[in-house]
């Protein structure tokens, strides 16, 4: 599989999507979310447009979880090695150039676009991430015009006939960096492009500018999306504080729960501004106490933290401590070692994509020579086969230890802070139920 036969399918491909989409959907997040599945219709020519919010994740969040094999566009400088172009090619990625490229550069979108086009009559999907690049912000920026541009000249040379459709994706990740989070992904309902044909004809770029504010509008009903830059720290905050149990929340899922959040705020702002303020205030006083007293919302929401729970919840952790251990073999080999190589990154929106990979890869590698040394080296087959799968379930385990002893040990900070009055605490405290009783009043 080649650029020249890239919008074919692919066996290989397939059986490297299923293999790392295990361990992207199973593994490195708990759950994946994915709604609006029945705006994807394989007959239509289509071109997926997500959200760019967390580098090659976002890409990933579409490819594995779409049945098809959508071809991605994308930027062109990580093409310069023979090598590399040659791995990405296969697995479905094609350049675009652009001017700081160089001039000359730019003369290879010709072919590049000749390519979008048989994907596009191939029914592959075609996708592209139309905000050009990548920002940690909850926000949808400026679309480039380049999704416009593909989609009509595309039209254009198929005589108008293909009636191109693009899906909207929404992205959202419950925290970009961290291992075992939550991702939400929302197909919208398709922005049809000959809806805009007898203007394009007219005008193209009043067209294109059409095209493009339809698209966002539509991007922008997926997303949690913060307007306010002045107060996008206190609002993003307030997100966790007020709804970060909902995480897994499938019938509802948090996404949207925060697009509500938002748009209170937003009508607060015009409405009483002095209490948005007050709000926003007291969201970034109450992120900061709780830095300083090292605690978290969900210990801060319980009224009450049972000591004979905490108790009895501690000695289980001693008593499954081996077990812990022998958890990590799973989690230092395939998480932390990652982990490490992630934290050289300057971008922090790269770091998952870094884990990612290295993760993945390191998972492809040692998985197949385990079992054989495990095969090897255990007499029976049977027990090695068990030791085994014992390996990830116990890596599992030890995750989920970790978060269990992080709230037992939350829960003694609490208990103790009760215990000695600290002043600091029931301020915390306080402000934080007030914060909950005010949104909770909008």
């Amino acid at each position: 599989m080649g650029k020249e036969n890239i919008e074919k399918y692919s066996k290989g491909y397939a059986l490297i999507k299923m293999i790392v989409g295990f361990w992207h959907n199973n593994i490195f997040y708990r759950k994946i979310i994915v709604l609006g599945r029945d705006n994807i219709n394989p007959d239509d020519h289509l071109i997926f447009a997500p959200n760019h919010q967390n580098a090659l994740m976002d890409a990933l969040a579409v490819i594995f979880t779409h049945k098809g094999q959508p071809v991605f566009l994308t930027r062109a400088d990580i093409f310069k090695s023979k090598f590399i172009a040659t791995i990405l090619y296969y697995l479905k990625m094609l350049p675009v150039y652009r001017i700081r490229d160089g001039f000359r550069s730019v003369i290879g979108n010709d072919e590049i676009f000749d390519k979008t086009i048989d994907v596009i009559r191939n029914k592959n999907g075609l996708a592209i991430l139309p905000e050009g690049n990548h920002a940690g912000y909850r926000r949808l920026r400026q679309l480039k015009k380049g999704i416009c541009r593909v989609a009509f000249q595309a039209e254009e040379a198929s005589d108008f006939n293909l009636n191109i459709k693009i899906i909207p994706v929404g992205l959202e990740y419950s925290h970009y960096t961290r291992y075992r989070q939550v991702l939400t992904v929302v197909y919208g309902k398709p922005v049809e492009v000959a809806e805009f044909y007898d203007l394009y004809k007219k005008n193209p770029e009043i067209a294109l500018n059409e095209l493009r504010s339809k698209l966002s509008g539509e991007m922008k009903k997926l997303i949690v999306h913060i307007e306010s830059e002045e107060d996008y720290e206190a609002i993003d905050e307030l997100r966790t504080l007020i709804n970060g149990h909902y995480s897994d929340n499938v019938k509802f899922p948090k996404l949207f729960r925060d697009r509500i959040l938002i748009e209170k705020m937003n009508r607060l702002k015009i409405t009483n501004l002095l209490l948005y303020q007050k709000i926003c205030s007291l969201s970034l006083q109450v992120k900061q106490k709780a830095m300083d007293l090292n605690t978290d919302y969900r210990l801060l929401a319980k009224k009450k933290h049972p000591i004979l729970w905490l108790i009895s919840g501690f000695l289980a952790l001693i008593a499954s401590f081996p077990l812990f251990l022998y958890g990590n073999i799973f989690n230092m080999t395939f998480l932390e070692v990652p982990n490490l190589q992630s934290r050289k990154i300057k971008d922090v929106q790269f770091r998952s994509s870094i884990k990612f990979g290295f993760s993945a890869g390191i998972a492809l590698i040692l998985t197949p020579l385990i079992f054989i040394l495990m095969l090897v080296f255990i007499p029976s087959w049977w027990i090695a086969i068990i030791f085994f799968i014992s390996l990830p379930l116990s890596g599992l385990f030890a995750w989920n230890y970790y978060l269990l002893f992080r709230r037992i040990i939350g829960g003694f900070r609490i208990k103790n802070f009760i215990r000695d009055n600290n002043s600091d605490y029931f301020l915390l405290k306080r402000d934080h139920d007030k914060l909950i009783n005010l949104i909770a009043s909008l």
